[in-house]
């Protein structure tokens, strides 16, 4: 019997635990939320901070509709608690995916959530004082004479949260893979040969995250996501699952015999 197989609970256990899990991301959540929105005002500043100083510290944010300021409000508060409860989100969810894994394998549990976290935080920070000044100043560049950008609360909260979300977990990659690598789900010769998809791939994925046709924050994701995918490479590399020798000699074997036999059918 396998380390899996030994530690395998019933369907319905499964789903005690997942139904466990997701009441204390909620509690989590929940709590979070209640803080948030206790400095919701200054919350939305920081937010807001980024196109302000773009702007020159001339702009003041508008809402066209009577109840739109307080339900900006309600979903960044939401969004924040969210944030605040992170740790708690990626503790409960490597902690479901434990049983899955190798007694070997689950020694690498906390330091999976703690780096989660820390690539979440540099990629959302990264959205946040890199792309953010140039893609404003893009965006910005369209306003003149006749036409002056006069931002909504509801459009701006919904164009950076997106984004921020967005940096954040994409900057998870190198992580994910790393871990799939150390589970022998991939290894470093796929994700080397498969590079040019890899990239293809990412661009797509850039280009669907990323709101509306900026070209600027586009290119801000993409070239980050392909120096996270060299990144992940050399994870894998260095933390990958490692054939035995048993493996390797019996890989060899089979080798050697497919082209003993291909050479015999080409003699054929």
């Amino acid at each position: 019997m396998t380390e899996r197989e030994e530690d395998k609970l019933p369907f319905t256990e499964h789903l005690s635990e997942l139904r466990d899990r997701l009441v204390r991301c909620f509690i989590a959540v929940g709590v979070g939320f209640v803080v948030a929105y206790i400095f919701k005002e200054k919350l939305f500043d920081i937010l807001n901070a980024p196109l302000v100083k773009v702007m020159g510290g001339e702009t003041k944010m508008i809402f066209t509709g009577l109840p739109e300021a307080f339900f900006t409000y309600m979903k960044l508060a939401l969004l924040g608690g969210i944030v605040i409860a992170t740790p708690v989100l990626f503790y409960e969810f490597w902690m479901f995916i434990s049983p899955g894994l190798y007694r070997d394998e689950k020694k690498f549990l906390i330091p999976a959530i703690v780096l989660s976290l820390i690539f979440f935080i540099i990629g959302s920070s990264f959205g946040y004082f890199v792309v953010f000044p140039y893609g404003f100043e893009f965006l910005l560049a369209f306003a003149s004479e006749n036409i002056q950008a006069m931002p909504s609360m509801k459009e701006y909260l919904a164009f950076s949260s997106k984004m921020l979300l967005a940096f954040g977990f994409v900057f998870e990659l190198p992580l994910v893979l790393t871990l799939m690598a150390r589970m022998g789900l991939v290894s470093v010769e796929f994700l080397k040969k498969n590079r040019k998809y890899a990239v293809l791939i990412i661009f797509i994925v850039a280009a669907l995250i990323t709101p509306g046709p900026d070209v600027i924050s586009q290119l801000m994701m993409a070239v980050p996501l392909m120096f996270l995918y060299e990144l992940s490479i050399l994870g894998s590399r260095l933390f990958g699952k490692k054939k035995d020798s048993n493996q390797e000699d019996e890989e060899d074997e089979n080798s050697e015999k497919f082209k003993v036999e291909s050479d015999e059918a080409g003699e054929k």
